[in-house]
């Protein structure tokens, strides 16, 4: 559906990538590394943040101490570790919060 979009940047392929992990354990293509797109690698770190961090249809809110935990614990394997660094300082040292969903 997106590919058939005019972006000036590549959103199809980072959609599609951004369940790649940098060790090649993701999916759908098993790319790793630098094969994956930057931007895929950010959508990918920041995807697991919220959804973690905020509840679901089918489960609660794990919170946002356990995404970071995630994050962290797999910098380097599943997520890129400097796409985490930069997370874990807006969260961490600048104090970002998710916004909270009003009903």
């Amino acid at each position: 559906m997106l590919k058939s979009i005019p972006f000036p940047w590549p959103i199809a392929q980072v959609a599609y990538q951004h369940h790649e992990r940098m060790d090649g354990s993701g999916y759908p293509q098993g790319l790793k590394g630098e094969d994956i797109l930057l931007e895929a690698r950010i959508i990918a770190v920041a995807d697991v943040i919220e959804s973690m961090a905020t509840s679901r249809p089918y489960r609660h809110a794990l919170g946002l101490d356990a995404a970071l935990a995630e994050i962290e614990t797999n910098a380097g394997k599943l997520y890129d570790p400097q796409v985490v660094k930069a997370a874990l300082g807006l969260f961490r040292e600048q104090g970002y919060q998710l916004s909270q969903p009003t009903n």
